[in-house]
Parts: structure tokens; sequence; C-alpha cells
């Protein structure tokens, strides 16, 4: 079969590897849609998060067809649309452990969530960073047509959220130095978009003065994360999903008490996937306005490359068209 590894520091490669065996309590399952992430990025240039060694097949934001099932497994079948959650444990899918951008790759009915009819394979490989922004929303609570809600940074999170909130019924106001991107963010249904130095008067005369109700943080960068106490309302809530670890900014920390600010920080998505999945196939959200660039398996290291030179690129992914039932 056919697989991109990552086989050292900054090599990628696309191989021909020997289809993986399935124990009792497992399933095959053949990619159909697998998304770069700056993660996989972050892998091969080998400063990842946590500890992991080489080769490795990258691959947590896909969606796949079940090939075959273990003697054990009765909550999937072969044929069943999945996508799955990439933090098992103390394993991380794609990182720690393979992933899923091979025509096939092995995984546990436990981290599996079946597919609704009503999303496609491109909108599956994007299930999992869409849970990412819409676990945020859960946890900063209650975001309604109520609330004028601003978004720091549009990269794949940030525009997720931006379509979760305007679902949700928000006006939503994107902060984003990238003209292209503010552009999306206007596709997804933001009410304006708009370069930093125009966030303050923007949210003035969208929410008569009184600030962003909600703040979502997606860029990471100190010096914007800073930035949200001076944006949010009295009483309002702020969440950060960008990552940043040992930089740091000056902040107006005394903002938190004087307008009574609620902040919550949020990491991955848990115990939430099932709800997400709902959520996009009853709102109607269109995704594809995310997904920039498409490739081949064949052409799955270009994708890498594509997604690690950022201008332009929003959402690159990979398709594979391995059959099913697989000869195993």
């Amino acid at each position: 079969m056919r697989a991109l590894r990552f086989t050292s520091e900054g090599v990628a490669a696309v191989e021909d590897v020997a289809v993986p065996e399935i124990a009792a309590d497992e399933v095959l399952v053949a990619a159909r849609r697998v998304g770069v992430c700056h993660s996989d990025i972050e892998l091969l240039e080998g400063r990842y998060i946590i500890p992991f060694s080489y080769p490795i097949i990258p691959g947590h934001e896909w969606a796949g067809e079940v090939a075959a099932v273990g003697s054990d497994v009765t909550e999937v079948a072969v044929g069943d649309r999945v996508v799955g959650e990439c933090v098992i444990g103390d394993d991380h899918f794609g990182f720690s452990i393979s992933g899923a951008a091979a025509d096939y790759f092995v995984a546990k009915p436990s981290w599996l969530h079946k597919l609704p009819d009503e999303l496609d394979w491109s909108v599956g490989a994007l299930v999992e960073p869409f849970s990412v922004a819409y676990y945020a929303l859960l946890r900063v609570g209650n975001v309604d047509a109520s609330d004028v809600l601003t978004v720091l940074g549009a990269g794949p999170i940030g525009l997720a959220v931006t379509a979760a909130a305007v679902a949700l019924g928000a006006t939503v106001v994107v902060v984003e130095p990238s003209e292209a991107r503010r552009s999306v963010a206007l596709q997804l249904g933001a009410a304006a978009a708009v370069a930093p130095e125009e966030a303050e008067s923007t949210l003035a005369r969208l929410s008569g003065g009184r600030g962003s109700d909600v703040v979502i943080e997606c860029s990471g960068r100190p010096e914007v994360m800073a930035t949200a106490f001076e944006l949010a309302a009295f009483r309002g809530r702020i969440g950060f999903i960008g990552i940043d670890v040992g930089r740091s900014a000056p902040a107006q920390l005394g903002l938190i008490q004087s307008k009574e600010l609620t902040i919550s920080g949020s990491i991955g998505s848990p115990g939430v996937w099932p709800q997400t999945l709902r959520f996009l196939a009853k709102s109607g959200i269109d995704l594809s306005p995310l997904i920039t660039h498409v490739f081949g398996s064949a052409e799955a290291t270009d994708a890498v490359e594509t997604a690690s030179t950022p201008s332009g690129v929003i959402k690159a992914q990979i398709t594979f068209d391995a059959p099913v039932p697989a000869a195993v």
C-alpha cells in the first residue's frame, strides 16, 4: 500500500509498505481524505510537544471507510464511513503512533465515530479541527444571537470558530492581518473581518460601544493574546485556544477584575465528538472555503510542502482511494 512517512527530521516520502494486520479488537480503515495540520509540520521538523520517533506516518485529521474488522468488533462494519479522535490515552494518533496518511491504517472501535450522511469526505477530514473550535465555544458558554463575538486569528481553527459561532447566531468579528483569510471569514458569514488596527472601532460600531461579549483567541501569539482583555466587554467571556509555550507579552491583567471577565482555556476536544458531528450535520455549515488545496496520495509530499508555507494556504488535504474490502 501507499503511505506518507516522515522517515527522519525534515524528510518526508511516499513509500510502498505492507498493509497492516489487525487484531481481534481492531479495525482496518481505508483512508479517503486526510488533512495536513501545522502540528504535522512540527512533527516533521522534530519539535512536536510530546515524545515520538521516526519513521512515523502522520495524519490525525481524517475521514475513511471501514475495510475490515476483527472478530470481536461489533461497533462498526465493513463499508461504514468513519472519523476518529486523535488523543487516545497516552498516545497521540498520527504523532506517537502512526496515523491515517496511508491507503490503510489500524484503529480501535472506541476511537471511531460514524460520519453522518450529510457530511462528505472532505468535511469529515475537518471534523477534528472543527471539534477543537466547537469545544472552545462550549467552554465559554451560551453563545447566541445576543453576542458580539470576536475571533483573533483566522487560521483553520479561527475560521472554524467563525463558522460555528455564526451558526449559533452570534455577530462575528474576525481580526486577522491576512486579507485573503479575512475574505474567507466573510464567506463563512462573519459580520466583519478586519485588520488588527481596525478592531476596536469595528467592535464599537457593532456592539453599540460595549465591546466584545465573547473573545476567542486562536492565534497563539502572546501579543495578540494580550489584546483579548482590552477588546472584551464588561462581564465578557474570553476563550484561549491558540497555544504558546514559553513566550510572553505585557498584558493589562487588571482588566480581568475591573471588567469582571470570565476566562477559559481549552485544548483539543475531549468528549464532544458526537455532539460536534450532530452540530455539523444539522446546522448546514459549509466548510468548503477552508479547503484551499487538494492532492492525490502520490503527491502527499507536495501537500506537506504546501502546508509548510502557509501564505495562501488554509487547509491542504490528501485524497486516498484504496479499495474496500481490503485484501489482508
